[in-house]
């Protein structure tokens, strides 16, 4: 299973492996607190991408269009992530407020696609 989570709620025992997916440290958040098993940042949307959807919902389709198609040219950066995902649980953190149109989110319904 792949789950989503900001990075600010706590760890739960069913969080499987911990990655965060975000290329900036999320803000406030000490590294050696963040209970994480790899941070992934090469996963992340493009700087010119996140700048340009700026987590507006009315962009979401082509957002995850967009990423989707950077996704499909960097295998080795999700690839981990699909691996644990064939194991056990797996945790997508990230730090943005909107929990419903945001990076980690498009990025589960990628890997969920390549199962």
């Amino acid at each position: 299973m792949i789950k989503t989570k900001r990075v600010y709620e706590a760890p739960e025992p069913d969080d499987g492996k911990r990655f965060l997916v975000e290329r900036l440290w999320p803000r406030g958040v000490k590294k050696e607190t963040l209970q994480i098993d790899a941070w992934l940042k090469g996963v992340a949307p493009s700087h010119s991408l996140r700048l340009w959807y700026g987590h507006d919902p009315k962009k979401w389709e082509e957002f995850k269009r967009r990423y989707f198609a950077e996704l499909d040219g960097k295998p080795e950066a999700w690839q981990p992530i699909l691996t644990e995902a064939r194991k056990g649980n797996v945790t997508l953190l990230y730090s943005a407020r909107d929990t419903e149109h945001n990076s980690a989110v498009a990025l589960k319904i990628y890997l969920e696609n390549k199962k």
